[in-house]
């Protein structure tokens, strides 16, 4: 509920505090008296787009505040929330428009911005009149107006198109990894078949290399190595030892002892010479290879390096990519199957979703024909009895609401065609169509305050009390704010308040005055008779406060 209005320095306000009250509360005054100038105010706090100028002619920067209660189940306290903003049971909304342009917006203290403000505005505030594009003319809110007026709950229609847009989304990821596998499957087995016939190792190529190059070097050192060892044979360096020693040992006893020594060293070279001749026999036979076992090795080395260089990656990594290449085809042969099972879940999802969807058509159907009956009963009072009210329903691509396209339409007289509420009703026939859709709608936006920006335009006598009488019974257990030139409609009123200018040394100022119910009587007389208020005047007045 709005609770008050604080104005200072916008267009010919000065400075402006109001506070409202639950209930019809109405706004009267002459043409011209600033009416329009508060809920241009209004929609400035709310972020609403409106008047460029706001700001009051020789002021700095103009302001606005409204403070509204809160009950504790109100969407705006969701929109707080989320924007992370205080949240309590008052919510205070400040906006400043400097003279040259610049906005700046506060909700409870905090700064935010304008978008906030609208999102908030939405939840708070409901605009009619015959330039409302906010609400009841606007087509795409239409299809959300019968879901609320027929009590249908969307929500398990949502889980089922959630779940059917997962499961599209999986069928397409599967197909999609399938094509992109397939279009290489060719090349893929082939090359398959080519490293299960390789079947490199982890390491191999390492190992193959050292041996290659000891087999290289040994064809190249062999011959010098059996030269070697056989200069240390017996027909080299150990024979010649051996009979060195053997004539020395044969003279030893008539050297007196100075061969000892001698003998004793060579002994000892014997040795180290056996031991020399025992490496290098080793040697040689470590230097034994087949000329094809090399070719089989440099064969198999250069195999596996070549098949590194066709898939880029390291001799030491193809065995690794192998195992990839054997994951990739055994992923492709079990994607199929994958598939089937995917495509048989979308299936079931759709299933669900289609009958989920038509069964909420079928509620939307029966719910519209009781609000269209609703509509033309309302009708019937405000002097439109030969007007047909008609809630349209058309097939919508499949969506998270369903698949219908739900529209209000109206024909004003009998064998007329039917179209759109703003295009086909007069000013005063729209606004008296409004009306009756709105107190059909009633409680299907609690917490809301509802302006009517002269919602009674070419209407009067009885069609103008019947159109009071229905704002009084919207405000009954809400707030309606009502702009308005009829006296009958004002006369509802639970809360007045007129509207005048006033010029104070030369500049033209609006002011809003709450009336009092003596005051009332003189201001409804006045809407009755114009600037001369007579006694019959009056009498009309009070004729109109007790009805």
């Amino acid at each position: 509920m709005l609770r008050s209005l604080d104005i200072h320095d916008m267009l010919i306000i000065d400075r402006l505090e109001l506070s409202f009250q639950p209930g019809l509360n109405v706004l009267t005054g002459e043409t011209g008296a600033g009416k329009s100038i508060l809920l241009d105010s209004l929609g400035f706090v709310l972020g609403w787009r409106g008047r460029a100028e706001l700001v009051r002619q020789g002021a700095a920067q103009g302001e606005v505040v409204a403070v509204f209660d809160l009950p504790p189940d109100h969407p705006a306290h969701h929109v707080l929330q989320e924007a992370g903003l205080p949240d309590a049971d008052e919510l205070v909304m400040r906006r400043i428009n400097t003279v040259d342009g610049r906005k700046t917006a506060w909700v409870n203290d905090r700064r935010c911005s304008g978008e906030v403000l609208r999102q908030l505005s939405d939840s708070l505030v409901e605009l009619h009149g015959q330039q409302d594009d906010r609400g009841l003319l606007n087509p795409r809110g239409h299809r959300l107006l019968l879901d609320a007026f027929g009590g249908l709950d969307v929500a398990g229609l949502r889980a089922s198109w959630r779940t059917l847009q997962a499961a599209k989304k999986a069928v397409n990821e599967t197909q999609a990894a399938l094509d992109a596998v397939r279009e290489e499957e060719d090349f893929l087995r082939h090359s398959v078949a080519e490293l299960d016939s390789l079947a490199p190792q982890p390491g191999e190529d390492g190992d193959l290399d050292i041996t290659r190059r000891r087999m290289q070097g040994a064809e190249r050192i062999r011959d010098d190595v059996a030269r070697a060892f056989a200069l240390l044979g017996g027909q080299g360096a150990e024979g010649a030892m051996g009979e060195a020693l053997r004539w020395l040992e044969g003279v030893v006893q008539d050297a007196d002892k100075t061969l000892e020594a001698p003998i004793a060293a060579l002994g000892r070279a014997m040795v180290e010479l056996g031991e020399a001749q025992d490496g290098i026999e080793r040697s040689l036979s470590g230097l034994e290879f087949s000329p094809a076992e090399l070719e089989q090795i440099e064969e198999r080395l250069f195999a596996i390096r070549a098949q590194a260089r066709k898939h880029g990656v390291q001799p030491d990594e193809l065995a690794g990519f192998s195992d990839t290449l054997h994951a990739r085809l055994a992923a492709l042969d079990a994607g199929e199957s994958d598939l089937e099972d995917q495509r048989a879940a979308l299936a079931q999802a759709q299933a669900a979703y289609d009958a989920a969807a038509e069964a909420l058509s079928a509620a939307r159907a029966e719910a519209a024909v009781r609000l269209d009956t609703a509509v033309m009963a309302e009708l019937a009072p405000l002097k439109m009895e030969r007007a047909v009210f008609e809630t349209r329903m058309s097939r919508a691509e499949p969506g998270p609401d369903g698949v219908d396209t739900v529209a209000f339409t109206v024909a004003t007289n009998p064998g007329a065609p039917a179209g759109p509420l703003n295009k086909i009703a007069s000013g005063g026939e729209l606004s008296r169509f409004l009306l009756a859709l709105k107190v059909c709608l009633t409680g299907v936006d609690s917490g809301v305050t509802m302006i009517f920006d002269e919602i009674d335009r070419g209407v009067g006598g009885a069609t103008a009390d019947a159109v009071g009488r229905r704002l009084a019974a919207l405000a009954a257990n809400g707030q309606v704010l009502v702009v308005t030139h009829s006296p009958q409609v004002a006369a509802q009123g639970a809360h007045h308040w007129r509207v005048e200018k006033r010029i104070s040394d030369g500049v033209t100022l609006s002011t809003v005055t709450p009336l009092a119910p003596k005051d009332r009587v003189d201001e409804i007389a006045r809407m009755v008779a114009g600037d001369t208020i007579t006694e019959e005047a009056r009498a009309a007045a009070r004729a109109l406060l007790s009805a």
